[in-house]
């Protein structure tokens, strides 16, 4: 059933997409990092199957790859808080996201923007 609803969102996501005029850069890089670390993945796994090690994958590709988690967390937590201020703009209320969210409680989405933000203020502080 999750499945199914995922589907459903990525396919409603994808025609919006279509439209040049909602691409929005974070968003684009955050895209762009998990797309490369899909592709070291693969290429280990594809070395690993062959019942060798990807040679062409070195130590410091690796920690290249480490090095991009942080910055991805960040933005995904930017991309969600906006996403949620964006559903409160429109008059959703915290039941419905927290259904979308897949969480059991309208206090729990709440507690989860709320985390978001102090997160991402603490970031923006310089504390984290």
């Amino acid at each position: 059933m999750a499945r199914d609803v995922r589907e459903e969102a990525r396919r409603r996501l994808s025609a919006l997409a279509k439209d040049p005029t909602t691409h929005w850069a974070p968003a684009h890089r955050l895209e762009e990092d998990a797309v490369l670390l899909g592709r070291l993945m693969m290429t280990t796994a594809n070395h690993q199957q062959s019942g060798g090690q990807a040679t062409d994958v070195t130590p410091d590709d690796v920690g290249a790859a480490l090095s991009l988690f942080e910055d991805m967390r960040h933005q995904l937590d930017r991309l969600e808080t906006q996403v949620v201020i964006e559903a409160r703009r429109r008059d959703m209320d915290w039941r419905q996201i927290a259904q979308h969210q897949g969480l059991n409680s309208s206090q729990a989405a709440s507690q989860r923007y709320q985390r978001l933000m102090t997160r991402l203020e603490e970031i923006r502080q310089g504390v984290r």
